[in-house]
């Protein structure tokens, strides 16, 4: 069940790029029950920083540990039962070894949490990855510029 059902959610995503693929998790969504492809992230604690959420579930989904950059991206998810607003940050891999994690908000049977992959830039659209605006628009629109920039 996911827990944050009729409440607004913070959520901090990371976008770790290497070799011109960036790194995705494909995940059951509780919101369509469908298989997707995003970003690693997950709910910011009360008490924790954006920064700090990132770092901790970027580990937990992926076994690495990361360096928060700079803030890339901001989007808004409003449905039927679930509200987040999501940050997305560039991030830069320190150590660790990559491996499929799982989420603490689940229990084994139930993990959301299905692989995970580099996906080649290139190849995106041909995957279901939300939000659906990173799919495409977010390297086309000269964002994939902003990267490397330290501005929105």
């Amino acid at each position: 069940m996911f827990t944050c059902q009729g409440k607004l959610r913070i959520r901090s995503c990371g976008v770790l790029v290497e070799n011109e693929a960036v790194l995705l998790v494909q995940l059951r969504s509780p919101i369509s029950n469908q298989l997707i492809w995003m970003p690693p992230g997950g709910g910011v604690r009360l008490g924790e920083t954006i920064q700090e959420a990132l770092k901790r579930e970027f580990e937990e989904e992926t076994g690495l540990e990361i360096e928060v950059d700079h803030l890339v991206y901001i989007n808004e998810l409003v449905e039927s039962r679930i509200q987040a607003i999501e940050f997305y940050f560039r991030v830069t891999k320190i150590s660790g070894k990559l491996r499929l994690g799982s989420d603490p908000e689940y229990n084994d049977d139930d993990q959301i949490l299905k692989e995970i992959m580099f996906i080649p830039i290139a190849e995106l659209p041909g995957h279901r990855i939300v939000p659906e605006y990173f799919k495409k628009d977010f390297w086309d629109n000269g964002n994939a510029a902003r990267l490397n920039s330290n501005f929105l």
